[in-house]
């Protein structure tokens, strides 16, 4: 018999997880949900749902397995709302949230009437939004997080692995409190610093306008994130708060060891903060960097003469080979530059570096 996985919220996440369960669980049917018509609709033209769903509560009552994809607030919501419904007493349910301790505290709800709830988050993402921008790779080699609310559902975790496993994600067991506090530490307070490097640069060049015009790869990599959905992150910060006070205070312990550091320390504390840091960074074990490197990156030697970026991208392109991101990372007049183009899984990345070396003079290393 057929299973039903019923997904609420038809975005980039939810869509991508559909495809995913597709790819990897062709027994499944995807039942789809949205707020929005339009997005139900287009989901159907993609194919990334099997069937449209217009009564929620009916669909709900009759599946398997049911997603919940939408922001922590509307996650609450539901959840709350799904408890009030006679559900299968097999189904089990899960969330896509990016904070996990509010979503277990509402879950409460459906574990009281003995139904199965498993957080998960995938960390994985796209600058594109929506389900026109769902993919069925997305989560390769991404970390996905399973927080478990209880002992029963810890039990069913292999049972949602194998729905996911078309997903090709690592998955990862979790507390709902030490997730919340390990993304607070490497997702939100990275986002919090970064935009407030922004805010603190946007009144120093009310000053000195032309330092803009100076800022080049490193202030925009360290800057890159601040430029995320405001919305999203304003949701974050409001259910991840109690984690963040206490990573603010530390940091801010850290900024003033900091400044100590640049008014008095001598060369050699300056140059071992630097070099801790850089080994720090350098020796973190390859298992460790999926979350550091959510894709596969190729460096790439080009030399500085017109059109070689587009020579390389229409390599690509003839053989099919789909790019997720493309970046110099330095450039000189009359040297090498570095071209950092990046593919959503390692197979892509050894297709693009064979292609590459067969067809140019062009010198590829892997990143990560």
């Amino acid at each position: 018999m057929r299973k039903k996985l019923l997904v609420i919220g038809i975005g980039l996440i939810g869509g991508s997880i559909a495809l995913a369960v597709k790819r990897g669980r062709p027994d499944v049917t995807i039942l789809g949900y949205d707020a929005n018509p339009e997005t139900l609709s287009e989901a159907l033209r993609l194919g990334v749902i099997d069937e449209r769903v217009i009564n929620l509560d009916e669909a709900a009552t009759s599946a398997d397995l049911i997603l919940l994809a939408a922001p922590v607030r509307q996650t609450k919501q539901l959840i709350s709302h799904l408890a009030q419904l006679p559900l299968k007493q097999s189904v089990l349910i899960t969330d896509a949230s990016s904070t996990k301790t509010t979503i277990e505290a509402a879950a409460k709800e459906l574990t009281a009437k003995n139904y199965s709830f498993i957080g998960g988050h995938p960390m994985a993402g796209s600058h594109k939004s929506g389900v026109q921008a769902a993919k069925e790779i997305l989560f390769e080699n991404a970390l996905y997080i399973l927080t478990p609310a209880d002992e029963q559902a810890a039990a069913r975790v292999p049972e949602l692995e194998n729905y996911l496993v078309g997903t090709k994600a690592h998955f990862l067991i979790s507390s709902a409190s030490q997730h919340d506090k390990m993304v607070g530490m490497i997702s939100h307070l990275p986002h919090l610093i970064a935009s407030g490097l922004i805010q603190q640069t946007a009144k120093f060049t009310e000053e000195l306008p032309q330092t803009i015009q100076l800022a080049a790869g490193g202030f925009r990599d360290v800057t890159r994130i601040a430029a995320s959905d405001p919305k999203m992150w304003t949701d974050i910060t409001m259910e991840n708060r109690e984690n963040l006070m206490q990573l603010l205070s530390s940091w801010q312990t850290e900024v003033g060891a900091i400044q100590d550091l640049v008014a008095t320390g001598s060369e050699t504390d300056i140059y071992r903060f630097f070099d801790d840091a850089k080994r720090y960074r350098d020796e973190l074990p390859d298992k460790q960097r999926n979350a550091l490197h959510s894709y596969s990156d190729l460096m790439i030697d080009i030399p500085d003469y017109p059109g070689v970026i587009s020579e390389v991208t229409s390599l690509l392109a003839r053989e099919e080979i789909s790019i997720t991101n493309i970046r110099i990372i330095e450039t000189r007049e009359d040297i090498m530059g570095i071209l950092q183009v990046s593919f959503q899984s390692t197979q892509e990345r050894q297709r693009a570096k064979s292609v590459i070396e067969a067809t140019t003079n062009f010198e590829c290393s892997v990143l990560g």
